[in-house]
């Protein structure tokens, strides 16, 4: 069985997925799309970076924009429990031979920099500057009127390899999926800390690179709505899946990418699994049904096209397994 028990006492506690940095080359372009377009606040900006939250976001920033040559992703972030998991953590890594060093972050306090065992940049932080909720001013409610960060998924080389490492420090499986061989492997894993499908997603394909942030709304109509406002606001040509709804998570959905072709989730409608002793939902890797419940397969672009994180070397997987794909 290549789904791990999970590690109930994990050598240093995460609480959440907390923001991820994008690198993008042209702040104006993506400022138009993120705030303007999908709704995101601004909570400060300069003349080469902004940050950005929504509604019932209390945290500074879950999306960073910095200006740059190449569009990458700098880093993606999560929360800890307390100061002294950040120490916990650099021990953690110094154990396991992974570089891991202190390092300055705006509006955040003292941040762990770190890398898992396939070079994904991660970073740990326990405080960081808080902000007024927007959660009941409504008239500055816009676009998709996203509440929060809800997860991110990523292409993985090796998704057996990120599933051991990552349920070593406390993530725990709530669905994955796995090749139909006699032997079967894992081709994609859902994890969670928060409590709900995931935190963190890994899937099969080159890399380690950036698949998606996932993007929480409150209803469905939320999503609904901005199809109507990208379609008529010069976006209709960012919109690459959906709406739909996920057969993986039950979340209804709609993938869009930004100028630099950066894609982001806008995402409701999942499940409570923070019981502990909660079983993992099986998926095969050719269910018509994994990707959406109403069976439609997503297009090519969706396995294929990710976002590099700078510095980071991309291999091919070791899986060749294929899943079903959009004609």
């Amino acid at each position: 069985m290549p789904v791990a028990k999970p590690v109930m006492n994990p050598p240093f506690n995460i609480v959440r997925v907390s923001h991820v940095e994008f690198a993008v080359t042209d702040l104006e372009a993506s400022r138009a799309f993120y705030v303007d377009c999908l709704g995101l606040h601004v909570t400060a900006e300069s003349a080469d970076r902004i940050y950005l939250r929504g509604i019932e976001e209390r945290n500074h920033h879950s999306i960073v924009l910095v200006r740059a040559e190449k569009p990458v992703v700098r880093t993606m972030g999560f929360k800890v429990a307390s100061e002294e998991d950040l120490d916990r953590a650099a021990f953690w890594f110094d154990e396991q031979g992974l570089r891991a060093e202190f390092v300055e972050r705006p509006h955040q306090g003292r941040t762990l920099n770190a890398v898992d065992p396939l070079g994904m940049p991660i970073e740990f932080y326990f405080e960081m500057e808080q902000t007024s909720s927007m959660l009941q001013k409504y008239t500055h409610h816009r676009g998709a009127r996203i509440q929060r960060i809800d997860h991110v998924n990523c292409f993985t080389p090796d998704v057996q390899v990120s599933h051991d490492f990552y349920t070593a420090v406390g993530f725990r499986v709530t669905e994955y999926t796995e090749t139909e061989d006699p032997d079967p492997k894992l081709w994609a894993i859902w994890m969670h800390r928060k409590g709900n499908v995931h935190d963190l997603a890994f899937t099969n394909g080159r890399g380690p690179r950036l698949h998606h942030i996932g993007m929480w709304t409150a209803t469905p109509l939320d999503i609904l709505h901005i199809c109507d406002v990208m379609a008529t606001s010069g976006y209709l040509g960012n919109m690459e899946r959906g709406p739909g709804r996920h057969g993986i998570s039950n979340a209804f959905f709609l993938y869009v990418r930004d100028p630099d072709g950066h894609r982001v989730e806008l995402f409701t409608s999942d499940y409570l699994t923070a019981d502990p002793d909660m079983e993992p939902i099986r998926w095969t890797l050719r269910d018509p049904q994994r990707q959406t419940l109403w069976g439609h397969p997503a297009p090519r672009s969706w396995f294929e096209e990710g976002s590099f994180f700078e510095g980071t070397a991309v291999v091919e997987p070791v899986l060749e397994a294929q899943p079903i794909v959009a004609r």
